[in-house]
């Protein structure tokens, strides 16, 4: 019996191993050992620029809030034997404070500063990281663990100041002896206005409309007989939505990893369009 029990361990181990290898296959054949092939896109870019088209909007909470749409990338041309870690921050995409008035989004002031007595940061590590490049490359990259928050709350979420419009910035690192920064990635489409409750009615029907898990509010819609045309339809609650939650605003969140620091980090070539983003000041992260 002991015997029969250790080969189907053997067997299952070996399933394992080629289920895993050809994952990683497909990551290979993406790949590129001198890194010079890099290529970062972003994936869901038509869903990306309907919510840019009229000024995205992400909620931030106390206790930290998911994003939709979701922030993913397909990657090509890592080296798919060294090891990556891959990263997020949100830099600011101007120097204003915003407010909506009259149906649209408007400047109103100059956005607050580090020096000001709020900030914002916090940098997002995904979590499998570090991983092969084969890894990264095999399927989308995809953030949907990312919690936006207003408050500073030491849980690993992004601070961000609400009414101030931020992008995303992906960083690739390749660790090992050495960190060194392969690449800095931003796209314009994923811009969005930090806000603590959702200002225009049309990125509301967005949210619903192609959030999956926002479709409780359309059935809700439909049984008290409310109007069917979402973009004059007001949803008091849906600033509770979430990418992958419909729980109350008060709920705990689970913890994220930590903001990391740079300082041994190597600047990359030119790949994608490089931001401003800054590296806070702290201990050496092992990501």
């Amino acid at each position: 019996l002991t015997s029969v029990h250790t080969g189907r361990k053997l067997i299952s181990s070996s399933c394992a191993a080629i289920a895993v290898e050809s994952e990683l296959q497909a990551g290979r054949e993406k790949g590129d050992p001198t890194e010079r092939e890099l290529r970062v896109t972003l994936e869901d870019a038509e869903l990306w620029r309907k919510f840019q088209h009229i000024t995205n909007e992400m909620i931030v909470t106390k206790n930290g809030r998911r994003m939709f749409p979701v922030l993913k990338v397909s990657v090509s041309g890592l080296d798919p034997s060294s090891m990556y870690s891959f990263l997020l921050d949100f830099v600011p995409a101007d120097g204003c404070r915003w407010k909506f008035v009259n149906g649209e989004w408007v400047a109103a002031g100059r956005a607050e500063g580090r020096g000001e007595g709020r900030s914002h940061g916090g940098i997002y590590i995904h979590p499998d990281s570090p991983n092969f490049g084969a890894h990264w490359m095999k399927a989308a990259v995809t953030f949907n663990k990312v919690k936006l928050t207003n408050k500073v709350n030491g849980g690993g979420q992004i601070m961000l100041n609400s009414l101030h419009k931020y992008e995303p910035q992906l960083h690739i690192v390749c660790v090992g002896s050495r960190h060194r920064l392969v690449s800095n990635v931003s796209f314009k489409e994923t811009q969005f206005i930090a806000v603590t409750a959702y200002q225009n009615e049309e990125i509301t029907a967005l949210k619903i409309k192609y959030n999956p898990f926002a479709k409780a509010f359309l059935d809700a819609k439909e049984r008290y007989d409310v109007t069917t045309d979402l973009t004059h339809t007001q949803y008091p609650c849906l600033w509770t939505v979430g990418c992958s939650e419909l729980s109350p605003s008060h709920s705990p969140c689970t913890g994220l990893h930590g903001p990391i620091s740079s300082e041994s980090l190597m600047q990359p070539p030119n790949h994608g369009r490089v931001g401003g983003a800054g590296w806070p000041p702290g201990p050496t992260h092992s990501f």
